[in-house]
Order: structure tokens, then sequence, then C-alpha cells
């Protein structure tokens, strides 16, 4: 397929970061895109709202419907998945982005941290994904696409100070595993998209702090990657974990350099997850 024009994507999050820059590929496409976030006011250290996200997908050329909304709640999002339905005519395309973060080692992590990753990052991606399905099956190309690691066993993953976090992180990732497998027969393309290097996000910056987000690289690689996987033919694209700059480099792309902001690719900083350069 050339592109996303006349296609619906509903997104959790969305509202800034790597969310918003997908949403933002898809409408200049044309595509309509509704988005489930919290973020109705204006964050202290995080700037956008999902009012302001909508503004931009529209100056992009897209359809915005931006709901109010928290993905740990049952009613709610099928609530949003019903006014997306009503007011696009169907889902085509899943985008599990909603996510928390927390990097606090076990013997310091609250459970109540550890259970709001849970609910957020495995939880949410399992109910949006859920609720969609119907319409989905509906689709000529549909697709689920989750941010979210491949599942890697190595130790050093587990003794890395953050183990609460890839328990959630992992867990999203289960979801890509299960739903492949389950949805495979109907033609319902199942993916992980995940980033080789730190990506320069206000959360980001926050969290990690604004040196590391200097050696990272802008949210418009992984809405570059996520395009090109939304728009492949979903029967035969489906159960991988895919890094955007593999994304990027099969579909041709050798200059990556106008993703970074530091000046040498050797100064970026890998990503949570990802062993290697490429």
């Amino acid at each position: 397929m050339a592109g996303l024009a006349g296609r619906t994507l509903i997104m959790s999050g969305g509202s800034r970061g790597i969310g918003e820059a997908i949403a933002l590929r898809a409408a200049r496409d044309g595509a309509s895109i509704a988005l489930i976030a919290k973020t109705a006011e204006p964050h202290a250290k995080l700037p956008g709202t999902i009012y302001t996200a909508a503004k931009s997908i529209e100056a992009a050329g897209g359809n915005a419907l931006p709901i109010v909304g928290d993905v740990r709640d049952d009613e709610g999002v099928a609530a949003a998945v019903e006014r997306t339905v009503s007011q696009f005519g169907g889902i085509d395309i899943v985008v599990n982005n909603a996510s928390a973060i927390d990097l606090t080692p076990t013997e310091a992590v609250s459970m109540k941290r550890y259970d709001l990753m849970q609910q957020i990052n495995a939880r949410g991606s399992f109910l949006l994904s859920k609720l969609s399905i119907p319409y989905l099956r509906k689709s000529t190309n549909p697709h689920i696409l989750t941010l979210s690691p491949p599942i890697a066993l190595d130790p050093k993953w587990f003794v890395s100070g953050h183990l609460a976090y890839t328990i959630a992180k992992y867990s999203m990732s289960l979801v890509t595993v299960g739903l492949s497998a389950e949805l495979r027969s109907d033609g319902i393309a199942v993916n992980s998209l995940w980033p080789r290097t730190t990506i320069a996000t206000a959360a980001v910056r926050n969290v990690l702090g604004a040196d590391l987000a200097e050696r990272s690289r802008v949210p418009q690689i992984m809405a570059d990657a996520a395009h090109l996987i939304l728009t492949e033919p979903s029967a035969e694209t489906t159960g991988n974990f895919f890094i955007d700059d593999e994304v990027l480099a099969a579909a041709g792309v050798t200059d990556f350099a106008p993703y970074r902001l530091c000046e040498r690719e050797e100064d970026l900083e890998l990503d949570i997850w990802v062993d290697t350069r490429g």
C-alpha cells in the first residue's frame, strides 16, 4: 500500500513525543487518528496536550478525534473505540503507545508504581487491542503496532536496576507474541517496534537527563519506521519485533544523520534491551 490515506488509527497516548510523531506522519497521508490520552491540561515539564496534538494532526492534513481518557478504564476505552468507529466508520490500525516508566531498583520501587506500569503498559495494550479486534477484522489491511522491545533474556537486563520496568515492557511484548499467533488466520498484523537508540523526547530529558537526550535520535525516525510497517500487507507482516533503523535500512535509507542530534553515529546512546549499533 502506498500510504495511509483513508485509514483510521486509534492510538493510546500520542499527546507528545513518539506517539505524536507517528500520528503526524499518518496525518500527512490524510489518515484519521483518534487519540486516547489523559493530558487535557499542560504539564509543567511535559509540553503538549491531547488538544494541541489534535490541532497539529489537522494542520498536517489528517482528521483528529481527541478523547480524554485512561487506558486503565475498561468502560472508557470501550467508549473511545465506539466513538472512533462512529466518527470515522471503522478502525484499521491500533497503536499501543501509552507507557509508564520508572527506573527505580527493585528494593526501592513502590508497588503502586509497579502496578501503574503493569496497568498502563501491559493491560492497556491488551485492552485496546482486544476491543478493536471486531473492527480490525473488517479492515482491508489491519495492523496492531505496540511500542515495546524484543524480549531478551540476557541476565544483564534483569540486574540493570530497573526490573519492574523490564517486566512491564516485556509484558507489552508478550501481547504481540500472543496476538500475532491468535490473529494470524484473520490477516491482522501484530508487531512491535523499538528504537535502537534513545529518542529525544521531553520524558527522556526529564527522566534520564538532557545530556543523554543530546546523544539521541529524534522521534521522526520512529514515525517513519512505523509508517513503513503500517503500510505493508498485513497478512505478510506479523509477529515481528522491529528495530527502527533496520526497518528504514530495509526500505533503502542509508543516511541516518538527519535523525540524530549528536554529530557522530558512534556517540549515540543505545536504548534499553538493544545490544548493538546495527
